[in-house]
């Protein structure tokens, strides 16, 4: 009946054992659990605040090839008022050579 007693004891022990290492393995997995859902959340976090970054940098770049269009565009339509000016002054002087060129052969023919 010892031996019995003996037995039953150690496999009480074991079973006491074995809840322990349950119950500390149910913690650990808790935790576990735990840090990976705040893990999660942080990088949710972080990379919220680089799109929100990345989206403010695209907006300014936006603003700025906007801004250089729109100085591109006045440029251009200041080159092209300086142009039709200097083509307005070269049929201006255009004219007065044939004019010139013209008296100057009846002039010539006269002479």
């Amino acid at each position: 009946m010892e031996e019995s007693t003996i037995i039953q004891a150690v496999l009480h022990a074991l079973e006491q054992h074995s809840d322990k290492i349950s119950s500390k393995m149910e913690e650990m997995e808790q935790r576990l659990r735990g840090e990976m859902h705040e893990m999660g959340q942080q990088l949710r976090s972080e990379i919220h605040a680089v799109e929100t970054r990345l989206e403010a940098k695209i907006d300014s770049l936006r603003e700025e090839m906007q801004q250089m269009n729109r100085q591109l565009n006045e440029r251009s339509d200041r080159l092209e008022e300086e142009l039709a000016d200097t083509q307005t002054s070269v049929d201006v002087l255009t004219t007065k050579v044939l004019h010139h060129d013209r008296k100057l052969r009846q002039l010539a023919k006269q002479a």
